[in-house]
């Protein structure tokens, strides 16, 4: 029996494709979608953080984003290491679906100060003003900056064509959302891709913190899909100030960027979009 091989970011299948009064079976690919667990080492102590559903690939870059936007560790400095759990016992498939993060300190943070709390469905006891009061309480790593910048119209207007160019899974699936950084001139410095939106944004602050790039506060952030409190509140932790979406915002969102003093750009498309907050940088 042959042993499965390690999934790769697309799948190959054969599909019927229907087209007015004509069909025809041909090759197509998806996305790949699998679980990946975060778990967190200190010293003797382990114990499973997360269990999210991604997109293979720049899984280091996930993690420590992940592990940073949710004020687990104040920077790359407070990581060890990063791994996969690979052991022979566990199939070659499935090796890859599970990251130990090892930090260099002799216990593991007081989990419960870490509790997600958003609102993926209605929720008992905790409202939009609870969340960002909780949010507040965090540390931010660009509180004290200065921002005194602006970014021209023309800028923004070029950002969509540029995100969507360099969206080179998305062409080929159809099927996941994308998280891009861009410096204030408008030009792109990185772009991530996965099927879910939060584990993009995460991948994105991974990289920017192994580059040395936070705080983000001379930055430009756009997504895929909606602005969402989720990643507003990640964009928020990495110091970014400048966030810009291809859809609508939420109302939490827009709470989150106007007490944190924000920018926030929606419906950015071709040559329009609205502002909800912030457009003292906007010229």
């Amino acid at each position: 029996m042959m042993e499965e091989q390690r999934p790769g970011s697309k799948v190959p299948v054969r599909i019927w494709e229907f087209s007015d009064s004509n069909k025809r079976n041909r090759l197509d690919y998806v996305i790949t979608e699998e679980p990946l667990e975060i778990r967190l080492r200190a010293g003797s102590e382990e114990k499973t953080l997360a269990v999210t559903m991604r997109t293979p690939g720049a899984d280091f870059d996930l993690s420590l984003g992940f592990i940073f936007s949710e004020g687990i560790v104040p920077g790359l400095e407070s990581v060890h290491s990063i791994s996969y759990c690979i052991r022979k016992e566990i199939a070659e498939a499935q090796r890859y679906n599970t990251l130990l993060v090892t930090l260099n300190q002799p216990h593991l943070p007081a989990m419960g100060q870490f509790e997600r709390h958003f609102m993926t469905s209605s929720a008992c006891g905790i409202c939009g003003r609870t969340v960002v009061e909780l949010l507040d309480k965090k540390e931010n790593v660009s509180a004290s900056s200065q921002n005194n910048w602006k970014i021209p119209v023309e800028i923004l207007y070029k950002l969509p064509e540029e995100f969507q160019t360099r969206q080179n899974l998305f062409k080929t699936t159809g099927g996941l959302h994308a998280a891009a950084l861009f410096d204030i001139e408008g030009n792109l410095i990185q772009i991530k891709e996965d099927v879910g939106r939060h584990n993009a944004m995460d991948k994105l602050i991974g990289h920017a913190l192994r580059e040395g790039l936070i705080p983000m506060n001379k930055h430009i952030v756009m997504v895929s899909g909606r602005a969402s409190y989720e990643l507003v509140q990640k964009a928020y932790m990495a110091g970014l100030k400048f966030f810009c979406s291809v859809s609508a915002p939420s109302s939490l969102a827009v709470l989150i960027a106007n007490k944190f003093s924000m920018t926030l750009v929606g419906f950015l498309r071709k040559k329009r979009f609205n502002v909800y907050s912030g457009i003292d940088r906007i010229s």
